[in-house]
């Protein structure tokens, strides 16, 4: 039974935010999407919504500079990008190299960026109401343009390049038009009363229509400058596109105009709406819509509309960033993209393989994904953020979710696998925080939160079309704050609830009370049935777990390891381990039998609110406060295969390193003995070839430079022992570090009596020695290694440090100095070491001179 336990889990997969609010940029092809996620760009790819490109940082960079806003170029090869620091960066878009950076000359932040068409000039619009023109084939500043009052909100080229027209809008909410080569002001469009949002031309290149959040609609003659028609929409407008008059509109059998302007647009009502701004008719409305319409007057639903006419597809950009893409024909959904998910509060396996998840997040939707392609369905209904999610074993097409909207709602995913509601019950008069399915049929399930109330829903037998009122049948004041969580047993007879009153409790299926379990310091967060024995494990916000006996309510275990609240645990194995979740961002995996942590898992940088695992326990899946979602894959009999190939090889490598030395063929012996790293071993054979008088030169010559590291750090444990020093004070050794030295490219200064080591290996690990006493001095320490009888036992800070001084001496001085009479004494003054301890000692092992020094040098 021990080999069926869980050892190990990897991760596979790993999905975060890409798009936190800002610019957004549709590539030509329509491939990739480019997004503002933070203080750098993501460029997605639109079908696998993967980021396969970040721009925005380099190696080098060691503080974050946040990007204010960023342009693509209109042949998509260059990206450029405003930051905090006051720099506008050019760079590549095919592998994100930085090109070209410089200082933007705007007295406060840049707030739009943008190309002309054929991407030779750039301009940036600061919050100071000036534009500044840069030319990219020269690097200069060519004009700075006045005008305009308070930040830009829009910044586009005129699409002609023979006008040389530069159009932007401010906070005085005028639209205005430079001639960028002579720096002159050109036109003034006066007509809006509020922020301008977007800005359009023709193709004919003579008129231009621009949105605002004063509800309106302008079309404007470029040649005059005045307003041919204004057309009030209704709602704030925060994104517009011209449609091709190829365009056909859904269920609009007529044929177009061939001579009408038509613009889609969006705002705060969700929707998309498609206009003939000539004729001033609504052509199109969106019927059925996946955006939230704005919380508050005043809110966004929309923040952007894309249009892509090779895709013949629209974007719509929400204001809880998510990326909608309609195809433009039929106006159907066919990519729905999470940009960002906020916090993943829960989440659940659904259907019958397993291949769907739903997440609950910090959004009222629900989030309906494709465990393959991650390929996302927005689920509407609740009003409020939902909280908690519950599927039915033996119906996995059947989940239930609850809310801070006071509501429970029965959800069924059909033979389109498209989820619909069936079924909603309003009976908490609080936000409901848990719900819980029956486990072996779908009679019922429960439900609890801040109402304090545990309550059992009958699942009706048959679904009606619609959404039918869900019965509570049974219903109890279950605690006295709020109940965080609630369990269902394995044979639905009991129910387990915990609650922030530091108790959990076990009820009977008609609510009647059978016991409550105190021990706990802190409230509850979760509470589990084992799947076989007659167990409840609970976890709290004391950082612990705890097992306890249904039989006698008696606290059976305790884990231990969280250094936070503990928010979430499930059984594993048969109900012989636990794996938990933490506020401290840990998974972490119990053997219950042993009481021991097998495993930790860190990959989450904040809460571990959600964790789901599949019927044969191989894939689990969390979610956490950092909006990510991890895919954890359990590789146990992999590891245990690769750990018996590895013993295999090791096995046979020793029985090969054994024969090779009988054979006396010591330099391949060695060469195994350190890839095994067997530091006995190859101190034996470093003495059997001094014992046979071989050149050791020869033989560290033929040693690759990680041998000759590991040769190193052998070495330097061999000389704090009486009966290995010699083989590590070999003068050919004292070479072997000279060599390694050099290799790692030290820098070595020499000047007037002083001499300097820096950067030796790693940053961390430098080590800078000076000395105040001339070369004759250092002469004292460079005799230190030729010293065969010498034991030095001290510190490896200090054995590092000796080790260099000598090399550095070869290094420096590039000449052989024979050994010196001088006293040990001169190094204790040198290196200021303490504690230098001079006796004679006779090693009995190795054959060497009859005088011998041993200094003991105590760690400093």
């Amino acid at each position: 039974m021990e080999s069926q336990l869980k050892e190990a889990y990897e991760k596979i997969a790993e999905y975060t935010a890409f798009y936190t609010g800002g610019d957004i940029y549709w590539t030509n092809d329509g491939a990739q999407v480019l997004c503002q996620c933070n203080d750098v760009v993501h460029v997605v790819d639109v079908d696998s919504t993967s980021c396969q490109l970040v721009i925005g940082k380099t190696k080098e960079d060691e503080e974050e500079d946040t990007i204010y806003t960023f342009s693509v170029s209109n042949k998509n090869v260059n990206v450029v990008s405003a930051h905090k620091s006051g720099l506008i960066k050019l760079w590549s878009m095919q592998d994100g190299a930085l090109l070209k950076k410089w200082r933007s000359g705007h007295k406060g932040a840049v707030a739009r960026l943008a190309f002309d068409i054929e991407d030779e000039y750039i301009a940036s619009g600061g919050s100071e109401g000036i534009i500044r023109l840069w030319d990219l084939k020269h690097h200069t500043c060519t004009n700075s343009l006045r005008g305009a009052m308070g930040v830009f909100s829009v910044l586009k080229f005129h699409t002609s390049a023979s006008q040389h027209l530069v159009f932007g809008a401010a906070d005085d909410s005028k639209i205005r038009s430079w001639n960028f080569k002579t720096g002159k002001e050109h036109l003034i469009f006066s007509g809006h009363f509020s922020k301008v949002t977007s800005l359009n031309f023709t193709l004919d290149n003579k008129y231009m229509i621009s949105s605002g959040r004063d509800k309106v609609l302008i079309l404007w003659d470029l040649i005059e400058g005045k307003a041919m028609r204004t057309l009030p929409v209704y709602e704030s407008i925060e994104g517009a596109v011209i449609l091709p008059l190829t365009f056909k509109i859904p269920n609009f059998q007529k044929k177009l105009a061939t001579e009408g302007i038509y613009v889609a647009c969006a705002g705060d009502k969700g929707k998309v709406k498609v206009w003939n701004i000539q004729t001033s008719r609504l052509m199109y409305e969106q019927s059925h819509t996946l955006v939230s319409v704005a919380s508050e007057d005043g809110g966004l639903a929309v923040t952007n509309l894309l249009f892509n006419e090779k895709c013949n597809a629209l974007g719509v950009v929400t204001a809880d960033h998510n990326i909608i893409i309609h195809n433009l024909e039929t106006f159907d959904c066919v990519k729905q993209m999470i940009g960002f998910s906020d916090e993943i509060l829960d989440l659940i396996f659904v259907n019958k393989h397993e291949d769907h998840i739903v997440v609950a997040t910090n959004s009222p939707d629900l989030k309906y994904y494709n465990l393959e392609t991650m390929n996302c369905q927005i689920i509407k209904g609740h009003t409020d953020i939902v909280l908690s999610l519950a599927c039915f074993p033996t119906k996995p097409d059947l989940f239930v979710s609850c809310s801070k909207d006071n509501s429970v709602r029965l959800w069924t995913v059909n033979s389109n696998n498209t989820v619909i509601c069936v079924g909603v019950g309003t009976k908490h008069t609080a936000s409901v925080g848990s719900v819980f399915t029956t486990q072996i049929s779908e009679a019922f399930f429960v439900s609890a939160g801040q109402d304090n109330c545990l309550k059992i829903w009958a699942v009706p037998k048959t679904f009606a079309l619609g959404e039918e009122r869900i019965k509570s049948i049974r219903s109890e004041l279950a605690h006295q704050m709020d109940i965080n969580c609630v369990a269902v047993s394995p044979n639905d007879k009991m129910i387990a609830t915990g609650s922030q009153d530091k108790t959990a409790k076990l009820w009977s299926q008609d609510l009647s009370l059978l016991g409550i379990l105190k021990g706990h310091r802190r409230g509850v967060w979760c509470v589990k049935f084992s799947p076989v024995d007659q167990v409840v494990a609970t976890c709290s916000a004391d950082c612990s777990i705890k097992l306890w006996s249904i039989a006698d309510l008696s606290c059976l275990k305790t884990f231990e390891g969280h250094e936070s609240s503990v928010l979430k645990i499930e059984f594993l194995t048969k109900g012989q381990q636990i794996i938990s979740s933490g506020a401290d961002g840990l998974l972490k995996l119990w053997n219950i039998k042993t009481s021991e942590c097998k495993m930790s898992l860190d990959n989450h940088d904040g809460k571990v609110w959600s964790l789901a695992i599949n019927k044969d326990e191989t894939l689990i899946i969390t979610g956490g406060s950092d909006s990510k979602l991890v895919k954890w894959k359990d590789v146990t009999v992999e590891r245990k295969e690769a750990l018996a190939k590895e013993r295999e090889r090791i096995v046979l490598e020793e029985q090969n390193l054994t024969n090779l030395v009988h054979d006396k063929k010591y330099v391949k012996a060695l060469i195994i003995a350190l890839r095994l790293e067997r530091p006995l071993h190859a101190l034996k054979i470093i003495n059997k070839l001094l014992l046979a008088h071989q050149n050791l030169n020869d033989v560290l010559d033929k040693l690759n430079q990680t041998q000759k590291e590991v040769l190193t750090k052998f070495a330097m444990e061999w000389n704090t022992n009486s009966k290995s020093y010699y083989a590590a004070q070999e003068r050919s050794y004292v070479n072997l570090l000279a060599t390694l030295v050099k290799a790692q490219q030290t820098r070595v200064a020499s000047c007037a009596g002083a001499a300097f080591l820096n950067d030796i290996g790693e940053k961390q690990l430098s080590v800078i020695v000076e000395f105040s006493r001339d070369v004759g001095v250092l002469r004292t320490a460079r005799t230190f290694p030729y010293l065969p009888q010498s034991r030095l036992k001290m510190s490896p800070k200090w054995r590092l440090i000796i080790s260099l001084v000598l090399v550095t001496v070869d290094y420096v001085r590039g000449q052989a100095i024979k050994p010196s009479n001088q006293s040990l004494d001169t190094l204790d003054s040198t290196l200021s070491v303490p504690n230098v301890v001079i006796r004679r000692r006779e090693p009995s092992a190795v054959p060497c001179p009859k005088s011998s020094v041993t200094a003991e040098v105590g760690s400093s």
